[in-house]
């Protein structure tokens, strides 16, 4: 199993490039992921310097996957926003999103571009039938009605991340995707909460940031569900009921999964993540692998990941997934939660 990783630009004064980081794992690292500067993504933008986007980072960024590609890593461009607003539609927005595909292709070797709008996957297939074209996790297709209905438009999907834990249900899209010549991958350290009722609230937010930023905004009151959540102690069982997957237990994919996705394009510490999946075990935190890791709200505890029990994969993708009828989780969270000083 190889792994698709995200990159993050690197700081003047930093110890370490990420281009550090793939070198050192690039025997496990099939691809890596990104996002272009001033285009919306999943996640906040690369670089920015007081509200503005910080063009002095497109240097870096090229010549970075410029080395990547020399290691024989793939190249996936994020154009994976939930909204672009007005341009959603806009021959304006398609002729620039074009325009950057031709100019990534030419100068760096681009081999795919994860998208959730249709009309930008509408626009590659179109223009550029060499490139791979993904349905982004934020389109949230977990059945396979859904990856039929938009089969003309993309040549690959990432799997819907509520069902991580559904083996039989993995199995049953695998299968689809294998008989009509698609590639399907999964994201297995996303932090997120399972059907989170903010997602698309807060994936708008997102898409809107550097607009936002400029803003006078509501003040004392955090937009993301889960911080929210997580606040109350009583509810922090619900981590253990999300779609992560322990390193530990990503060997019981390696035949479904060839290359699967890790969340370390914001990560504080993308090389710890790296190297726990890659070698397919830690000793520590586990909030400290997930992004987010939420490792502030949980008050002087920790996940302690050396100490769950042996049954943890077996029972929990074999559950009928009827948390409020169930205490498995309950109880392994007293055994897994370990106060710090």
């Amino acid at each position: 199993m190889k792994f698709s990783v995200g990159y993050q630009i690197t700081e003047e004064g930093e110890d370490e490039s990420f281009a550090d980081i793939v070198r050192d794992f690039q025997d496990r690292i099939a691809e890596v992921y990104f996002p272009w500067l001033d285009l919306p993504s999943g996640r906040s933008p690369m670089t920015m310097r007081d509200g503005f986007v910080d063009w002095t980072g497109q240097q870096k960024l090229e010549s970075d996957l410029k080395a990547f590609k020399k290691m024989g890593i793939k190249l996936n461009l994020l154009l994976n926003a939930n909204c672009y607003g007005a341009h959603g539609l806009s021959e304006q927005l398609e002729n620039r999103v074009c325009s950057i595909i031709a100019h990534l292709f030419e100068e760096t070797g681009l081999d795919s571009v994860t998208a959730a709008s249709l009309m930008i996957a509408r626009a590659i297939k179109k223009n550029f039938p060499q490139i791979d074209v993904r349905a982004s996790v934020n389109m949230r297709l977990g059945e396979i009605k859904a990856f039929q209905y938009v089969e003309d438009l993309f040549d690959s999907f990432n799997l819907q991340r509520e069902y991580n834990r559904d083996l039989q249900k993995i199995a049953e899209i695998k299968g689809w995707t294998d008989s009509h010549g698609k590639k399907l991958y999964l994201l297995a350290n996303s932090g997120c909460l399972n059907f989170c009722s903010g997602q698309v609230f807060h994936d708008n937010l997102v898409a809107h940031e550097s607009e936002i930023m400029g803003m006078r905004n509501i003040r004392d009151w955090n937009p993301s569900v889960c911080w929210n959540y997580y606040a109350n102690r009583k509810h922090w069982v619900a981590f253990l009921q999300n779609s992560w997957i322990r390193p530990e237990d990503l060997h019981h994919y390696e035949k479904l999964f060839p290359v699967v996705k890790l969340a370390t394009r914001m990560h504080a510490n993308p090389r710890k993540v790296i190297r726990a999946y890659c070698e397919g075990h830690f000793n520590g935190n586990l909030l400290d692998l997930l992004e987010p890791g939420h490792g502030p709200v949980f008050q002087g505890y920790i996940i302690n990941n050396a100490k769950f029990p042996k049954d943890w994969f077996e029972k929990t993708t074999a559950c009928r997934k009827k948390c409020d009828q169930c205490d498995y989780c309950s109880r392994v969270l007293k055994e897994v939660l370990e106060r710090i000083e």
